[in-house]
């Protein structure tokens, strides 16, 4: 309870106080994490259409892929990142280990499963008769993609929720391929892993209210888009 009382007592100086680390970390977060999400939902809606709409060979195996990886650990996409990218790995020539960007591909590798998983499944329960209902109407290929992407935009917003709520909480990723290196790529979970190992319990504890906040803010608002749209 007393590192409780310390992290409540410490939150209005971190967030009012005039700390400036703690908010270059924060709109850190917020960047690495909404550039990733951006590009998940960039390239995730479109694979998420094609595995729901199109059949093909192989087509089942790639949707247990896909829902398989929705599952996979961060540290683990981490690793395999930093593998990538370290020197003596296949892009060791791009030289983003310990970078931004570099955090951007990892947390872009763990959300763009779940963009694809949830824009599949949310494809796939609209009627299965309706793009050729839309063709009969005189619907273009470009007004049926558009139209079908209305009708599931429920769905396809969760899927960009899940996305963004599984990567901005993600620690093992980032620490692996950002390396935590202060005024460069700390974000929000490494600075907790950070303080936590310094026996800051209570800066942490309010580093990570200030992280849930954020991730409160961002949901609210997607979520206040869905539900207007759905009235």
């Amino acid at each position: 309870m007393s590192d409780l009382a310390d992290a409540l007592r410490e939150l209005p100086r971190l967030l009012f106080g005039g700390d400036a680390s703690v908010r270059e970390i924060a709109l850190r977060t917020l960047l690495v994490s909404g550039v990733a999400t951006g590009l998940a939902t960039c390239a995730g809606i479109p694979l998420g259409y094609a595995l729901a709409r199109c059949r093909f060979a192989g087509r089942s195996f790639l949707l247990t892929l896909v829902n398989t990886f929705m599952g996979m650990p961060p540290v683990l996409v981490g690793l395999v990142v930093w593998l990538l990218l370290v020197r003596s790995g296949p892009l060791g020539g791009w030289e983003l280990i310990y970078t931004k960007q570099a955090m951007v591909l990892a947390q872009f590798a763990i959300a763009l499963p779940l963009v694809i998983g949830f824009t599949a499944a949310s494809i796939q329960a609209l009627p299965p008769q309706l793009p050729d209902l839309l063709t009969m109407l005189g619907a273009g290929r470009l007004r049926m993609l558009w139209l079908l992407g209305r009708e599931a935009k429920l769905g396809i917003l969760v899927a960009i929720l899940a996305g963004f709520g599984a990567i901005i909480s993600e620690v093992g990723a980032s620490m692996a391929v950002g390396g935590n290196l202060q005024s460069s790529t700390r974000v929000l979970t490494t600075a907790i892993v950070t303080e936590t190992g310094r026996g800051e319990t209570g800066r942490a504890l309010a580093l990570g209210f200030i992280l849930l906040g954020m991730a409160f803010a961002v949901n609210l608002a997607l979520t206040i888009v869905q539900q207007r749209r759905k009235q």
